[in-house]
């Protein structure tokens, strides 16, 4: 099988609008949750998310192209765009057809459909945008980055919740070591913060509401939690075969060797009893990498900042790792970003990859009293710590029962 290796990596999140800027929030414990400014707030319950600040996607996307996407496309975009540059790879020198992408998105374009079904309403039926259905489907952000930059490799959109971004990359990856391509563009893209996306997450009860503190709302793992905090953003990975890249010449973060994919098969919105379908997919993406559990050094969890997904998720890694768990070190991201859906796979892998390639872990925020079910679990708290890091999962699970879990390796 053919090896393969991340080259390239991008993001825009509610702490910055690229990798740089959004690591170093990570490293120094920053939040990005606030109150929310994209609308007014007063009807509703919650009032807080995690935003995407002070950007403008005319800056990387020209304005009229600009005009006809949704926004979680144009997120998808820019981080894409990143990523690209960041490995300095020239698409031109490639065969087209081996050259594909897969981006993931839970919802896809949520903000158009809710202003356009607005003027439906009010306006009837003609002055619908005659771009709402492209502008719409959750498969453009696949769509669109293969049209700009003219891909014609695998090209399409996974859609499970919030593994979306991970069943993205780990498809991506396959592609790759199967054979069907030799350079994949990947990652995930979500834009959720909308009245009516609020609402639904509200009145289901997932949100927290500790509107008075945002930036101490999402607390994975905390006794005091009461739910996720809704954000946006993308993350993008260039991925590359390893003799391939080694030829041009390519910096090289890490390689991706494992993948694993699980369905709960239990219900639409809760885990599984005891997080086994969490366990399964950690176990069959340690299994791909031909190395043991005792080799994992790190942990990006999912640490929703809900009640069950944060106790069976924990759960899960004890039950997996046995008496090694104690020297796997974990934290959780969204502490600091919020949950973007779709996007937060991509997101965190990101974050691992950048935990492996500087070996440092970044804590988790508003970690101060740990539920019961984390005792024994080394979670990074307070400040980023330095850690020998050879091989870190990162885990996604979504409603449904959707588990997907990338391992990424050292170079």
């Amino acid at each position: 099988m053919r090896r393969v290796v991340v080259t390239g990596i991008g993001a825009i999140t509610p702490l910055g609008n690229d990798v740089k800027t959004t690591w170093e929030a990570l490293l120094k414990g920053v939040s990005g949750v606030g109150s929310i400014t994209a609308f007014d707030t007063s009807n509703h319950v919650v009032k807080i998310a995690g935003e995407v600040k002070n950007w403008s996607p005319d800056e990387r996307i020209p304005p009229k192209s600009a005009r006809r996407l949704d926004r979680c496309v144009q997120l998808s975009l820019w981080s894409s765009i990143e990523a690209v540059e960041d490995a300095k790879i020239d698409f031109g020198k490639y065969d087209p057809d081996r050259v594909g992408v897969i981006i993931g998105s839970g919802i896809g374009g949520l903000l158009t459909w809710e202003t356009e079904h607005t003027k439906f309403i009010e306006q009837g039926p003609s002055r619908v945008s005659p771009f709402l259905i492209p502008m719409m489907i959750c498969d453009m952000t696949s769509g669109y980055a293969s049209i700009h930059w003219g891909l014609k490799g695998p090209n399409y959109t996974t859609v499970s919740a919030c593994a979306s971004g991970a069943h993205a990359i780990g498809d991506a990856f396959r592609a790759i070591k199967y054979g069907d391509a030799d350079v994949m563009l990947t990652g995930g893209s979500e834009a959720p913060i909308t009245p009516f996306a609020l609402a639904g997450f509200s009145n289901m009860r997932a949100l927290s509401r500790r509107n008075d503190e945002p930036q101490r709302a999402s607390r994975p793992f905390d006794k005091a939690r009461d739910g996720f905090v809704l954000a946006e953003g993308a993350g993008a990975l260039v991925l590359e075969e390893f003799d391939s890249a080694v030829r041009r010449g390519a910096k090289i973060y890490c390689e991706i060797v494992g993948f694993g994919a699980t369905g709960d098969g239990y219900h639409i919105t809760a885990p599984a009893p005891e997080g086994e379908g969490a366990r399964r997919s950690m176990a069959r993406a340690i299994r791909e990498t031909g190395c043991s559990n005792e080799d994992i050094d790190f942990i990006n969890t999912h640490g929703t900042s809900t009640e069950l997904n944060d106790k069976f998720e924990a759960r899960a890694i004890k039950d997996l790792m046995g008496p090694h768990v104690g020297k796997v070190v974990l934290n959780a991201t969204k502490s600091m970003l919020g949950h973007s859906l779709g996007a937060a796979g991509a997101v965190e892998a990101v974050a691992t990859i950048l935990s492996i390639k500087d070996q440092i872990v970044h804590p988790t925020l508003n970690l101060e009293d740990p539920d019961p079910e984390c005792e024994g679990l080394d979670m990074i708290i307070g400040d980023s710590r330095e850690v020998k890091i050879e091989y870190a999962l990162s885990n996604s699970l979504g409603f449904g029962g959707h588990n997907a879990t990338l391992c990424f390796k050292r170079m």
